[in-house]
């Protein structure tokens, strides 16, 4: 939690320097470059333009031919806050600048002269120069632009070349000039004693007045007099700038050359402006600073609980790991990227199967088919995922499907199991429309019934804890390839210590058809209610038929077991079986035992069911099944077997029944 307030501070801490910087620099200006060395490059924005000789060269020293036809423009960095749109009130500013005009550079003979076309001091919102603005535009504007309104420049020109137009006065003069290389006012330098193009170094002033929107222009020969130099403006004019300049502009320079080169420098500049008190700095208190907080609060408080998630799932990683590790054979950790790469990303060409877990898809790792079991993101996932990884990596029986990995990781809960060729039991049983699939003759089916058994037996008596599987039917129990059954997906199963007690207390759970009548009312899980979907399993795997769920008021019906049961109080138990079974006499025998040992399993009363050790006694041949009445018996709590009156008792105790319940289901 520091690291994030110190993240906050430090967001917090730039915005309010960044927007310090932003009023600072849309206020006054003040600067002052009496040379211009290349330490304070940096300080200004040039496009044409260079330092040399502690001297700004306008336009660029290319020496010779090579220097006509150039323009260039230099801006010092910051803008100026010109006029304030709330106060109705414009700066005012004060520059002075010293220029050097050389045209007798390059390579001319001794009595020629020739050169440009001179420089400007411009103020403008845009810094970037028009194309095609040299020789007599100065590289204030070219011909396409020059007057448009949206130029949005105004220049103090000192001319030194007469266009052709003939709108010059002469070839040295000073013009003030808007948005247009054709000035609104003109003044001829020579009756002043200024030369431009003398050679030597020329100062200019210009001071505008905010209030009275006067400009006045003073231009003089560098080596005059002191006392000489503002005795008498060459230009005074009414400009309000604010007509034609945004409320933030940029001041510096900008040149051209024509056929003839020149050098145009600037060789020292200082400026100075009045802060015109806009209301930008309150605005910026009062309305930018709170929305930056805001920002910064709904980013801490994002990131506090994107941190805090990282850590839960980190924590909760490293325990899931750790419990798993601790399992006496821990399997395989494998990374979510491969998984994606063995799935191809959860193609769902690749899926096997799907169902209220999650989807199962098909993948190969290590040239090895394996299905991958992706655990929907939901409140029980988890659970499930913790069941299925540290109970079945614990077993080892040849009917129950081996676990060969699992990942936990960005929210993804994967399984991966060895691939089972023939798919899941009730695929192969019901068919549906898919008659590719062989049909099972009796002697698989019987292996099959066998297998699951041997199973079951292990889980509840084999195992060192016994395991409750808690969700045994068909679409649970998979084929290989020679079509024996692996008992699968221990989303749901749990772990009983053994301790004498028959029962395990637990949520209610299961799939409705195959729980047992008394799973909806004790809320137990019991080795007796894995038995009973067992028997149904059982009939589903003879009959063909999926077992029907009846469920009402003071009832609980099972159609399959109904079905059977009636056919069994008729004497016609062998007609449950399908007329396609093709069943032959010397097998109608152990059909019937196989139809009467479902019976037993599925019987209403939980202490009457037989156990997994007597079931494979049974379908081994090793003893009848236990006999079942001929009607099928109202479901109703026995008096006499202690485990239920135990579970009844405890369930009163913990509020999970009441005492109108205990006396109606045992009426």
């Amino acid at each position: 939690m520091k690291k994030v307030y110190n993240l906050s501070n430090i967001f917090l801490l730039a915005s309010v320097v960044f927007l310090a910087c932003f009023v600072f620099e849309a206020q006054s200006l003040h600067f002052n470059y009496p040379d211009f060395p290349t330490e304070v490059v940096h300080e200004f924005v040039r496009e044409g333009s260079e330092f040399s000789q502690k001297a700004i060269q306008v336009t660029p020293d290319d020496n010779g031919a090579e220097m006509k036809d150039k323009s260039g423009r230099i801006w010092y960095h910051k803008p100026l806050k010109l006029w304030s749109k709330n106060k109705s009130v414009t700066a005012s500013f004060n520059t002075t600048f010293q220029l050097n005009i050389n045209p007798n550079f390059g390579t001319l003979s001794e009595t020629e002269t020739r050169w440009g076309h001179g420089m400007a001091f411009i103020l403008s919102g845009d810094r970037s120069i028009p194309s095609n603005s040299y020789g007599k535009w100065l590289g204030i504007v070219n011909e396409t632009t020059n007057g448009f309104d949206s130029n949005n420049i105004v220049a103090v020109e000192f001319d030194t070349n007469e266009s052709d137009d003939s709108k010059d006065v002469d070839d040295n003069h000073v013009g003030i000039d808007v948005n247009s290389i054709y000035s609104l006012v003109q003044e001829p330098l020579s009756p002043h004693g200024v030369n431009l193009s003398s050679g030597d170094n020329v100062t200019a002033t210009l001071r505008y007045d905010g209030k009275s929107k006067e400009l006045v222009i003073f231009v003089y020969m560098t080596n005059t007099l002191v006392d000489e130099r503002n005795s008498t403006p060459i230009i005074s004019r009414f400009l309000n700038l604010s007509d034609h300049l945004p409320q933030r502009v940029y001041v510096g320079f900008s040149a051209s050359t024509g056929q003839y080169a020149e050098l145009n420098c600037v060789t020292s500049w200082s400026f100075s402006s009045t802060n015109i008190d806009d209301d930008d700095l309150l605005w910026v208190l009062w309305v930018v600073i709170p929305i930056v907080l805001l920002v910064l609060v709904v980013i801490s408080v994002l990131f506090c609980k994107w941190r805090k998630r990282i850590e839960a799932n980190n924590r909760e990683n490293y325990m899931v790991e750790q419990q798993i590790q601790s399992s006496a054979t821990a399997p395989v950790k494998f990374q979510l990227k491969d998984l994606k790469r063995a799935t191809g990303n959860f193609d769902s060409m690749n899926e096997l199967g799907r169902g209220g877990f999650g989807v199962v898809y098909k993948g190969i790792l290590s040239n090895k088919e394996v299905a991958v079991k992706r655990l929907n993101n939901s409140g029980d996932s988890k659970q499930e995922f913790m069941a299925e990884v540290t109970i079945i990596g614990n077993l080892h029986h040849k009917n129950l499907v081996k676990l060969v990995g699992w990942c936990h990781e960005d929210n993804e809960l994967l399984v991966v199991y060895e691939f089972m060729p023939n798919g899941s039991l009730d695929k192969m049983i019901f068919r549906n429309s898919d008659t590719s699939l062989p049909r099972l003759s009796w002697e698989k089916r019987h292996v099959i019934i066998c297998g699951v058994a041997q199973a079951l037996d292990y889980l509840h008596n084999g195992c060192e804890n016994r395991v409750l599987h808690r969700d045994i039917k068909a679409s649970n129990i998979m084929l290989d390839s020679e079509f024996n059954p692996r008992l699968g997906d221990f989303g749901l199963a749990r772990t009983v210590i053994r301790n004498g007690k028959t029962h395990h207390s637990t949520e209610i759970a299961g799939t409705p058809g195959y729980m047992a009548p008394e799973s909806f009312l004790i809320g137990k899980a019991t080795v007796e209610m894995d038995v009973y979907a067992f028997g149904v399993v059982i009939l589903e795997i003879a009959c063909e038929r999926k077992p029907g769920v009846q469920i009402e008021e003071n009832n609980y019906g099972n159609r399959i077991v109904e079905r059977v049961w009636l056919l069994h109080k008729r004497d016609c138990l062998i007609d449950a079986i399908d007329n396609e079974a093709n069943i032959s006499i010397d097998q109608e025998q152990q059909v019937e035992c196989v139809l009467k040992l479902g019976l037993a399993c599925c019987h209403p009363n939980p202490y009457e069911r037989p156990s997994m050790r007597t079931v494979l006694q049974v379908l081994k041949g090793e003893a009848y099944p236990p006999p079942i009445p001929r009607e099928r018996p109202v479901f109703m709590w026995p008096a006499s077997p202690p485990f239920l009156n135990e579970i009844m008792e405890e369930s009163l105790a913990a509020g999970q029944l009441s005492p109108i319940t205990i006396l109606t289901s045992g009426r």
